[in-house]
């Protein structure tokens, strides 16, 4: 017994050493298809990426948190008089509000999201965002206080104590902000990028410089005592306002988010077509390898024959070889998406929060090697099988 497992495992094991030695043989031409396969792997992998971190705040969404914004369009305001009618309404924890207020930071190319918000509440909200008590405390007290995530921060070197002056479009002016504040995200999927001060500043002001635009907030943030509460909570607020000046439109977090998304379908389409196209480059280069491979086997398989191998084994061998060649590419491949990854995300920081590859895009990376392994080596396969011996034995000498 000891000595057929023995065998099988020896079998086994010189079956893989064939594999290697055969993939091997040409080096050169296999160097070149194993590094062609590594780029498509690494091309594959961030553009897969890149759509799971545009999907990401989907996932990140709570389930409990809805957004109430105008039925009309989002860039039209509601009245701040709305929050302590929503607070009343059954089901409702909490409510706060959020504006954007998109200025410039020096320079317009210096984009990063704005928004003037009431503070205390809004980071209840939030509880991803986790800002140490004593900065929270500090701008809870400092009317032109502000906080800043900390991969913002990062970006442009800002301290605690930094005054940062924004430039108005929507609301015209120059405004100054102390920072007091730098958030952390308690997950991986936090966004680490939000700039966020009192609201109550931006509406004074307004009250002297704008008049018509206070009193007036982009959407309000609604917390649900629990789950079971969410349908009818988003009932209840729309029924309140229905038939006003300013009707207003309830949805969760997730649906909201969506919203954004779709605005993009365009890109995302585009992007996994170009996902697609990277599979059928993998797939053209590695049959490219194998045809050659097989053409220039041809009496060598044709030998294997003469000894009694059936068209099983031949084709064992072939797609072996073809395997080993696309997941030698694929581990290479894996193996510095993550490197590359971090350089990526740190680069394209303004516009993708967190940059992380998921382990669902390493199974896509070995699922689309191992396929296209398989696909490559048919062709060659069915080509060396159905060769006459008689005709492969005159490709040699």
């Amino acid at each position: 017994m000891l000595f057929v497992i023995s065998t099988k495992a020896f079998s086994t094991m010189y079956i893989i050493k064939i594999l290697f030695r055969n993939a091997l043989r040409h080096k050169l031409r296999t160097t070149l298809t194993v590094v062609g396969v590594i780029i498509a792997v690494l091309a594959f992998g961030l553009l897969r990426t890149v759509i799971t971190t545009w999907y990401m705040s989907v996932e990140a969404s709570a389930a409990n948190r809805l957004w109430t914004r105008n039925s009309v369009s989002l860039i039209l305001p509601l009245p701040i008089a709305y929050k302590d009618k929503i607070r009343q309404i059954e089901g409702v924890r909490s409510v706060s509000h959020i504006t954007w207020f998109g200025g410039i930071y020096i320079d317009e190319k210096n984009f990063f999201a704005q928004f003037a918000v009431e503070p205390q509440t809004y980071m209840e909200a939030f509880p991803e965002y986790y800002i140490p008590p004593e900065q929270k405390a500090a701008m809870l007290r400092d009317r032109k206080g502000a906080v800043a995530g900390r991969k913002l921060a990062q970006r442009y070197g800002w301290k605690l104590g930094n005054v940062i002056t924004l430039k108005g479009t929507i609301y015209p002016g120059t405004w100054e902000f102390t920072l007091r504040g730098i958030y952390e995200g308690t997950r991986k999927d936090a966004d680490e990028t939000v700039f966020f001060f009192h609201w109550d500043y931006l509406n004074e002001t307004l009250k002297k410089t704008a008049k018509g635009m206070e009193d007036q907030v982009g959407s309000f943030i609604v917390i649900t005592k629990n789950l079971e509460d969410v349908t009818g909570v988003v009932q209840r607020i729309d029924n309140s306002f229905k038939n006003s000046l300013a009707e207003t439109l309830t949805e969760t977090e997730k649906a909201f988010v969506l919203g954004f998304i779709s605005m993009t379908d365009a890109i995302i389409t585009a992007i996994e077509f170009v996902s697609f196209v990277v599979i059928a480059i993998i797939l053209a280069v590695v049959a490219n390898t194998m045809a050659m491979t097989a053409r220039e086997r041809i009496g060598e398989y044709a030998i294997l024959k003469t000894l009694g191998f059936g068209w099983f084994k031949i084709a064992g061998l072939i797609f072996g070889e073809s395997l080993v060649i696309s997941m030698m590419g694929c581990a290479l491949g894996i193996g510095l998406t993550f490197p590359i990854a971090d350089v990526f995300g740190a680069a394209m920081g303004q516009y993708f929060p967190a940059f992380n590859v998921t382990l669902e895009t390493i199974y896509m990376d070995i699922a689309t090697s191992i396929i296209v392994g398989l696909l490559a080596a048919i062709i060659p396969c069915w080509h060396a099988i159905k060769t006459p011996v008689a005709g492969g034995l005159r490709r040699i000498g």
